[in-house]
């Protein structure tokens, strides 16, 4: 081994990291990315879950120089969310299907859940990366410069791309009211 791996290694053995501390503040994060990429509680359970167990076997490689503990997560979920994409030959679309409204007011369920399936499926028409950095920005509540690291984009490049993604949703939306 050479020397530059060594200290590398001697380094990184030194630093302390508080993986209970992460797991606490990042858990409910990477399980909202998950439920809004799938509308569906137990399904975002379980790749939540698995983003974890990854990121455990795998807590040696990380390196707080190279990313941010919430950075080197989501970018675990993420691949573990087109992983799951591939094993089930199914559309992220198809996934958003699916929820499950909490609203007690039959009225308001029904109105809610219509604007809801409305948005969503003007969200499942947008090119992935737009629906994902969506998923990245409201469904994970990452900022755009956690975002841009994870998806290789400078952040004012995801800011405009949410900003104009965001104002062609509203206008779809406005249009489809004023049918």
């Amino acid at each position: 081994m050479s020397d530059t791996k060594s200290f590398n290694l001697v380094e990184h053995l030194a630093i302390k990291i508080d993986w209970e501390s992460i797991y606490t503040l990042e858990m409910p994060r990477v399980y909202n990315f998950f439920l809004y990429r799938t509308g569906e509680h137990a399904l975002a359970e379980d790749l939540t879950a698995t983003t974890f167990e990854r990121a455990w076997q795998k807590r040696l490689l990380f390196s707080p120089r190279r990313a941010t503990p919430a950075a080197w997560l989501f970018g675990i979920a993420r691949n573990v969310w087109r992983e799951h994409l591939r094993q089930h030959r199914r559309l992220a679309s198809e996934l958003l299907d699916e929820a499950v409204s909490a609203v007690q007011n039959v009225e308001q369920d029904w109105q809610a859940k219509d604007e809801r399936e409305r948005l969503t499926g003007l969200i499942r028409a947008l090119p992935e990366r737009e629906a994902e950095l969506i998923a990245l920005k409201y469904g994970a509540g990452l900022t755009n410069r956690e975002i841009a690291r994870l998806a290789g984009l400078s952040e004012s490049n995801v800011g405009t791309i949410l900003y104009r993604t965001i104002s062609e949703l509203k206008q779809q939306l406005e249009a489809e009211d004023g049918r």
